[in-house]
């Protein structure tokens, strides 16, 4: 008895440890990290000519150096602007807008001008009536020349002090992407 005691013990052991090395002990991550290799703010006047700014990095970090291509704008003008991000190492292009705006809570845009004389308010925002950033306005003051710095946050705390106004200081979360584009106000 104490024979069938023990192999019955020694049965249970081994299907416990079978199912057990059987088992993923890696965990899952749903929501990956995007791959942004361009990055399109498309910026429209109230009148004149619309401006592109543009980022496009094909080869991702450690390659070649990203294209960044900045703009004039016209001074004491008012304009709106649309972000457009894609992962074009991707056949064909997949369209990271779409999944931003699809898991808008769990994204914000923060835009820094520094030097130009500009600033940016957000015009769209997310199911919970916080800012988004993928639609902004942008009014220019009187002519200058300096940077804007356009960065895109997964996770932030939106409920941070100075953060549904855009001051990304207290937003914490990850960086997606970070473009600094040169500016200059006409």
């Amino acid at each position: 008895m104490k024979n069938l005691k023990f192999i019955f013990i020694v049965n249970i052991l081994f299907t416990v440890l079978f199912l057990n090395s059987c088992k993923d002990d890696d965990p899952i991550d749903m929501n990956d990290e995007e791959v942004i290799t361009t990055l399109t703010y498309t910026l429209t006047p109230t009148s004149g000519d619309v401006v592109t700014l543009s980022f496009l990095d094909l080869d991702g970090d450690g390659g070649d150096d990203p294209i960044i291509t900045g703009g004039i704008l016209q001074s004491n003008m008012s304009y709106i602007g649309v972000l457009d991000l894609k992962n074009e190492a991707e056949t064909p292009a997949e369209s990271i807008t779409e999944e931003i705006e699809e898991e808008a809570l769990e994204h914000q845009f923060f835009f820094t001008a520094t030097g130009a004389n500009l600033t940016v308010g957000y015009a769209d925002e997310d199911d919970n009536g916080n800012p988004l950033g993928l639609v902004t306005t942008l009014t220019t003051g009187d002519a200058s020349s300096g940077t804007i710095q356009v960065v895109l946050r997964h996770e932030p705390d939106k409920s941070a002090t100075g953060v549904q106004s855009g001051d990304i200081t207290n937003a914490g979360g990850e960086t997606d992407i970070e473009v600094t584009f040169d500016i200059t106000l006409q």
